[in-house]
């Protein structure tokens, strides 16, 4: 029996052994793997320190941008206001310029002539001319039409032709 505890321990100490072995391997395939993660940990994070900066240099580029964005912005508004005072004081020298181009034409009627700027003032004033001019010329024709030659007609004989005999006779009677 002894022989056979003896082989028995043995073949226990073997499997202890290979259990040892194995047990090794692995802590050694985990030793391998925590490694491995440690290089991909330090990899993600240096990934992660240049995305930051990265983002970093993004975030003043932004800010760059958008302060530039204002000032454009406050560019446009000030060329806006600018604008409207420019269409206003348009709109008041095209009111003059109309006032006085009828004070020069007064045969102008003044509700034909109407424009908000100097240009549509003047195309108005010429179609308000050419208005005027069609009326006048209408009724100058009409006028011509109508009109009798001034001083009596020209004297001439009466005709007598379309008299009956009794009217001829009393025409001639009553001459004398």
């Amino acid at each position: 029996m002894a022989d056979n505890e003896l082989s028995d321990l043995q073949e226990e100490l073997a499997d202890a052994r290979a259990e040892v072995e194995r047990l090794q391997a692995a802590a050694a395939d985990s030793q391998a793997q925590a490694l491995h993660f440690q290089e991909q940990s330090t990899q993600v994070r240096q990934q992660l320190t240049a995305a930051q900066a990265e983002l970093d240099t993004e975030r003043e580029r932004l800010e760059g941008l958008n302060g530039e964005l204002s000032t454009v912005q406050a560019t446009l508004s000030a060329a806006q206001g600018e604008n409207q005072e420019l269409h206003a004081r348009l709109q008041a020298a095209a009111g003059k310029y109309r006032e006085a181009l009828l004070a020069a034409a007064p045969e102008l009627p003044a509700e034909l002539v109407d424009g908000g700027s100097i240009e549509e003032v003047e195309a108005s004033l010429e179609q308000a001319r050419q208005t005027v001019r069609q009326v006048r010329d209408r009724l100058e024709s009409q006028a011509q039409a109508g009109r009798v030659p001034m001083g009596s007609p020209p004297r001439g004989a009466p005709d007598l032709s379309s008299l009956s005999p009794v009217e001829k006779i009393r025409l001639g009677l009553g001459r004398k």
